[in-house]
């Protein structure tokens, strides 16, 4: 589980309902991490990372999220030829890799998930430049909710954009689809498991009133 340094509350942070120890959890103290533990992640634990994760908003319920958890050694293999180098060790030995795609025919499924406006479903079967666009949009937040999930489930998320993306997707969708659009490695924290905490921005530095 990742380990959280108790700090005084901040005034913003004694302003919000979260526990100051789930705020921890959840942002200040979460990390990405780099090498995990050889602790394994069940079944189980993935399904109620996803349980977890589908609940937050999408445009118009959409929810084109996809996930491909990549278990047996053969597939893990494959998947990690369309790593980048530097992402590749760790995707081989991480306990859990998860593929999170977005659904570019999310649209199917709109009359089950938006019932009262079962018309959407023609509307963006019309338009494929904005049914890819809401899909990979709708699909990247969902793709944050996921990583959130994660570390509600006191594990550390490994999220990684180097990859061969079309070379994934010909390698694990040509039948479907689905287009990848981030690799998350789940697992406990190993040896050495953080990069050094880089900054972040200033309340004053990115945001305005007017």
């Amino acid at each position: 589980m990742t380990q959280l340094t108790a700090e005084r509350p901040s005034e913003a942070t004694s302003l919000l309902t979260l526990d100051p120890q789930a705020q921890a959890l959840l942002f200040t103290e979460a990390r990405t991490a780099n090498s995990f533990s050889e602790e394994p992640v069940s079944d189980e634990q993935l399904r109620a990372i996803v349980e977890l994760a589908k609940w937050p908003p999408t445009a118009a319920n959409t929810n084109p999220l996809r996930i491909l958890f990549v278990n047996s050694p053969e597939a893990r293999e494959r998947l990690v030829s369309h790593m980048s180098e530097g992402n590749q060790a760790k995707t081989a030995s991480a306990p859990a890799v998860a593929v999170l795609a977005a659904d570019l025919e999310f649209h199917e499924q709109i009359p089950q998930l938006f019932p009262s406006r079962p018309e959407l479903k023609d509307h963006f079967a019309a338009d494929k430049e904005l049914r890819e666009r809401q899909a990979t949009f709708n699909a990247t937040l969902q793709a944050a909710y996921f990583i959130m999930a994660v570390r509600a489930a006191g594990l550390a998320a490994g999220p990684m954009g180097g990859f061969d993306g079309p070379g994934i997707d010909g390698e694990f969708f040509s039948d479907r689809p689905w287009q990848s659009i981030l690799v998350v490695n789940v697992g406990h924290p190993g040896t050495d498991p953080w990069f050094e905490r880089l900054p972040r921005l200033d309340y004053d530095d990115m945001v305005q009133h007017v």
